[in-house]
């Protein structure tokens, strides 16, 4: 059984991930509950865990040289969000692990089949999935590919 704190890390980072790569190269307004859910504080202005665990996500991708953002908006979002260089060329790159689903089709177009050989088709179609070990091993794929960027 896996830990859903790292489950939820994986597919909070694969969100913010695909939305940057979405609106890449214009900075972005990135808000917590667009990746997580809708949240309704507590009676202290107390965010729930789950909200602050996708906000910390985020901050982890930036202290992590994924993403870089010029301010927080409280613990509401990420205020003019973008891709690294390091990111962006790492989901833009060829997979190391490619889903089987996507793999060897003789009748798409070339160009289609390179696409979906990409970081950035394998995360989006792990997403999509909603299953947690899918997106999981997207995601750390990605990160360990990450060391050679």
């Amino acid at each position: 059984m896996s830990d859903i704190h790292i489950d939820d890390f994986y597919k909070d980072a694969g969100k913010i991930l695909v939305q940057l790569y979405r609106s890449f190269p214009r900075k972005f307004l990135l808000l917590v509950e667009d990746i997580s859910g809708p949240d309704t504080p507590d009676e202290y202005g107390l965010h729930s865990q789950r909200h602050q665990s996708c906000f910390g996500a985020a901050l982890w991708l930036s202290d992590s040289g994924y993403i870089t953002y010029d301010a927080t908006i409280r613990q509401e979002g990420l205020d003019q969000v973008i891709l690294t260089h390091k990111a962006f060329t790492l989901l833009s790159a060829r997979a190391g692990f490619v889903e089987s689903a996507s793999e060897g089709n003789p009748e798409l177009p070339l160009s289609v089949f390179e696409n979906q050989q990409t970081n950035i088709h394998q995360l989006r179609e792990a997403l999509r999935s909603g299953a947690s070990h899918q997106i999981r091993q997207v995601m750390h794929n990605i990160m360990l590919e990450a060391k050679h960027h």
